[in-house]
């Protein structure tokens, strides 16, 4: 299996800088840390925006959605920031010839708490098992991208 990754910024790609939590989206960190997994499949990483995903705009929406449906692959992982990635999602759920997971963290890769790689490994392993659509896998769950909401309260999401 070949698993082609987007990566978009989000949390799980933020590098802060100081006390005051100022930070800047790095380079996608999912390549390093598959590394790290010591994983037996190929893949390739590519980053299409470096933005907090409040920040993403239909264009940028649009951006992904060519970018996935042009894809020769099948199975895409999307790195994404957890606000608005059902709505990014949503954008992506007529494409029917692809397995496509959305994933990010609620804390960057880059801290020690981070439920980054979790969260990554989670969506992997739904690529291997799922059929053709759209999912995020986040919170130890995966969930139809129409079925989702983040709780923002309770830092996890949830079904509908």
């Amino acid at each position: 299996m070949f698993i082609q990754i987007f990566s978009t910024g989000g949390t799980l790609d933020k590098v802060y800088f100081d006390a005051l939590s100022e930070y800047q989206i790095g380079e996608p960190i999912a390549g390093e840390l598959l590394e790290q997994g010591r994983v037996g499949f190929e893949y390739a990483v590519e980053s299409l925006v470096k933005k907090d995903s409040l920040d993403l705009d239909d264009a940028d929406r649009e951006l992904i959605r060519g970018r996935v449906s042009a894809c020769p692959h099948e199975h895409i992982l999307i790195t994404h920031g957890t606000d608005t990635m059902t709505v990014t999602g949503a954008a992506l759920a007529d494409i029917d010839d692809k397995v496509i997971v959305l994933t990010g963290a609620m804390q960057p890769a880059r801290f020690r708490d981070s439920d980054a790689l979790f969260n990554l490994g989670l969506a992997v392993g739904a690529l291997n098992t799922l059929g053709h659509g759209v999912y995020v896998a986040m919170s130890g769950r995966v969930f139809p991208v129409d079925q989702v909401r983040k709780n923002r309260l309770a830092g996890r999401f949830e079904g509908l």
